[in-house]
């Protein structure tokens, strides 16, 4: 399992995937699953990936070496596409593909074959965005009104995210809730670790920042540290079910 969040806000872009494979509690790995395409002036754009590791590392080759979506057509990349829609019009159709002919062999073996992505960045003369691509190869656009995306493990991050992130929200504001979904995430489900690999970008200068952030990393332990310490505090200053009444002691003797 993994574990990947995209936050697009009125500022930028935050990208952020684990590093953890995990095939069984006595075979754990890591593996790069933030992919960063940086062409400092013409494009930046990310890759998060999640599901089976050998569907999307061969979707990323076949990306690389060129996707002809139509018959005639010249072989597209990431590199060379006009548009971020494009880019993910190639990776869905890679993925598709690679699901299509691997998927009777593995499946004989009763092997899951799902895999999803993200896909944020900007390129010049477009606009930043941020697409969630399925499985089947299509593929959705994030919004204003939902201004993140998550794949694989969602579940443990999505009510930080839910609860505290806007689109007004700013870019720094969006990487503290991500890494506090991170956390949380990390404290339910093995699957999911350190290090972790981030990207920002913000919008129109076509210049990402990349960051690994290990489980050492002191402001990443600070932050779980004070959030944990965080909803400690706030549990204990809710106030009791006033129906529920504490037992008296009867006197001894």
């Amino acid at each position: 399992m993994t574990y990947c969040v995209g936050m697009l806000v009125e500022e930028g872009l935050a990208m952020i995937a684990d590093t953890r494979t995990n095939a069984g509690v006595d075979n754990i790995s890591s593996y790069r699953k933030l992919h960063i395409i940086d062409k400092p002036g013409d494009r930046v754009m990310a890759v998060a990936t999640a599901g089976n590791l050998s569907v999307t590392q061969t979707a990323l080759a076949m990306v690389r070496e060129g996707v002809h979506l139509n018959v005639g057509e010249e072989p597209e990349t990431l590199e060379t596409a006009a548009s971020l829609f494009r880019c993910a019009q190639l990776l869905g159709h890679a993925l598709r593909s690679v699901r299509l002919s691997i998927a009777p062999a593995m499946q004989a073996d009763s092997l899951n074959t799902s895999a999803s992505m993200l896909l944020g960045g900007q390129i010049a003369g477009g606009q930043m965005a941020l697409y969630m691509i399925y499985s089947q190869g299509n593929f959705i656009e994030c919004g204003r009104d939902t201004p993140y995306m998550q794949i694989g493990e969602l579940k443990y991050g999505k009510p930080i995210l839910e609860s505290g992130l806007a689109y007004e929200s700013t870019l720094a504001e969006a990487v503290k809730l991500g890494l506090i979904s991170f956390s949380t995430t990390m404290r339910s489900n093995v699957g999911v670790g350190a290090p972790f690999d981030l990207l920002t970008l913000r919008r129109d200068f076509l210049s990402g920042e990349q960051r690994r952030i290990e489980q050492d990393d002191s402001y990443f332990a600070d932050l779980h540290l004070r959030w944990t310490q965080a909803q400690a505090a706030a549990r204990r200053s809710m106030p009791e079910p006033p129906w529920i009444k504490r037992p008296r002691l009867s006197a001894i003797g």
